[in-house]
């Protein structure tokens, strides 16, 4: 309930519960006690229900424009970021769409970090690591450092931390406050390598069965929460890592020599990207090269 994106859907909901003067309320379910949140976007698509809210990257199989925010080092600073969020945002709605899913808003997470139970100072003490894997690209990734890639939903992480089948993740601040990872890690390493995004989608049927005065208010309020987004991820980097270090958890500043093997394996994983995702996925590329030129 502490986490801002929960806050901000919260929000969104009760804007639209007012101003369509209680016609439209929407029950929601946080922390995946409704549907595990791989089966979330098929839901929607299926009508089973309504609305749901995804980590983008977790679809990454089904389409690369899901992933792309989760390449090591492409947009790593706020300012990259939102380029490639403009870049990429009507791609986005435009595949959904054709999958019977509109894309109500996209809200950044904080940067992501290495958490880890030990000291990491090179690629190399990676080697062997059971990694979790929430994505493909991370699954990628830990492939690269030699790691071995295991996929563990956010609500299982400590109890697969506490029986080793992981132990090493990459994550928020704000995810693991969430998590408590002080009970069963100790070094928060903010390397800032990418600000992934969760999409808020609704079935497109259901949306356009509501009259045109309520879709307006789901329109209206989802720009609200879009553009809150930045502010509340960028307060949680900050205000989610003195939690952590409240808690005695150490946050010491990545070694660049680590940063530089992370630099590099995102660099190859952009090009495989590239091939992977065709003429549309480099045209992507291409502008959002362009706008942080």
């Amino acid at each position: 309930e502490g986490n801002y994106h929960t806050q901000n859907l919260r929000q969104f909901l009760a804007e639209v519960e007012q101003a369509t003067g209680g016609k439209l309320a929407v029950q929601l379910h946080t922390n995946a006690s409704l549907l595990p949140m791989p089966q979330i976007k098929r839901a929607v698509q299926t009508g089973q229900i309504q609305m749901g809210e995804i980590l983008l990257a977790a679809y990454g199989n089904e389409d690369p424009f899901f992933e792309l925010d989760f390449i090591p080092f492409l947009a790593d600073t706020w300012e990259k970021a939102r380029a490639l969020n403009e870049v990429t945002e009507p791609v986005l709605r435009a595949h959904l769409a054709r999958q019977g899913i509109t894309l109500l808003y996209l809200a950044h997470w904080p940067s992501q970090a290495f958490v880890t139970r030990t000291e990491i100072n090179r690629a190399e003490d990676l080697r062997g690591a059971r990694f979790r894997a929430q994505s493909t690209t991370l699954a990628r990734l830990a492939e690269l450092v030699g790691a071995i890639p295991v996929t563990v939903q956010q609500a299982e992480v400590p109890q697969a931390f506490s029986a080793g089948i992981v132990n090493v993740m990459i994550t928020s601040a704000q995810t693991s406050v969430d998590t408590s990872a002080w009970d069963f890690t100790r070094y928060f390493y903010d390397v800032g390598m990418m600000y992934v995004r969760n999409a808020v989608l609704v079935n497109t049927r259901a949306f356009n069965a509501l009259d045109e005065a309520t879709r307006k208010a789901l329109r209206e309020a989802a720009a609200h929460a879009a553009a809150r987004g930045p502010g509340l991820a960028q307060n949680s980097e900050r205000t989610m890592t003195e939690r952590l270090r409240a808690h005695g958890m150490l946050t010491p500043a990545p070694n660049p020599e680590f940063v530089a093997a992370m630099r590099g394996f995102g660099e190859r994983m952009a090009q495989e990207w590239a091939q992977k995702a065709g003429p549309e996925g480099q045209a992507a590329l291409e502008r959002y090269r362009a706008m942080i030129r």
